[in-house]
């Protein structure tokens, strides 16, 4: 039997996030506005064309495999590289003087503009409602946050490490994975995140603060051709 996380996106969509699942047997995804991650039950033809049906205009699917992913001429390739998945509990990190405040609904256009400047990866108007988000303010301005995202099986995702490079150095994200994964594991859930392979200093601070590498997985980005 398949570890659920090494299909998290799939895993996610038939277990604890699978009334958000668009799709059906073949291919499922979460709603655009939430993220662009979908999956496949197999990488046969009939799979793909559920997936194309569910994607429509210039959409794009990402997906973690595995396996590398050939696709049907159907789909454009726009990315395809690897990405370490780790696990662990990162501990406490209090900071004098900071607090971490939860984030919601009214701090949506702060949290686009964070991950506009700091590209940590896919994030959506509506990608705060996949779990809990905590973040970091000096003078009103959001300058750190985190939070969950995919919940596969057991597993919570931690997701959208970032930092403003005004406020780097500061132990901001050491903080907030902290009390991410300290939410996470209070619930009885395992704490787990995605890095592209490429990124030794992320990966270097994920292992400082006890995190370790699952697996390795694919990252394909496709995009129906028109």
């Amino acid at each position: 039997m398949m570890h659920p996380l090494d299909r998290p996106t799939w895993s996610a969509l038939t277990t604890r996030q699978k009334d958000l699942a668009e799709g059906g047997g073949r291919a499922r995804r979460f709603p655009a506005a939430i993220g662009p991650f979908a999956d496949l039950a197999d990488m046969s033809p009939p799979s793909f064309a559920e997936l194309g049906a569910i994607t429509s205009g210039s959409e794009i699917s990402v997906l973690f495999t595995p396996d590398a992913v050939t696709a049907p001429d159907q789909f454009k390739v726009l990315l395809a590289e690897t990405g370490e998945q780790m696990i662990g509990t990162p501990p406490e990190s209090a900071i004098a003087g900071v607090e971490i405040v939860a984030l919601g609904a009214a701090d949506v256009p702060d949290m686009m503009a964070l991950v506009e400047l700091t590209k940590p990866g896919p994030f959506g108007p509506r990608t705060h409602e996949l779990g809990t988000f905590l973040g970091i303010k000096v003078d009103g301005q959001l300058v750190a946050m985190t939070g969950e995202r995919m919940k596969p099986g057991n597993y919570t995702e931690m997701t959208a490490v970032c930092v403003h490079p005004s406020h780097r150095g500061r132990g901001y994200a050491q903080a907030l994975l902290g009390a991410v994964a300290r939410q996470i594991v209070a619930r009885g859930e395992v704490p787990f995140l995605h890095v592209f392979s490429s990124n030794s200093s992320a990966i270097a601070l994920y292992r400082r603060q006890g995190m370790e590498i699952r697996r390795r997985l694919h990252v394909t980005v496709l995009q129906k051709r028109t």
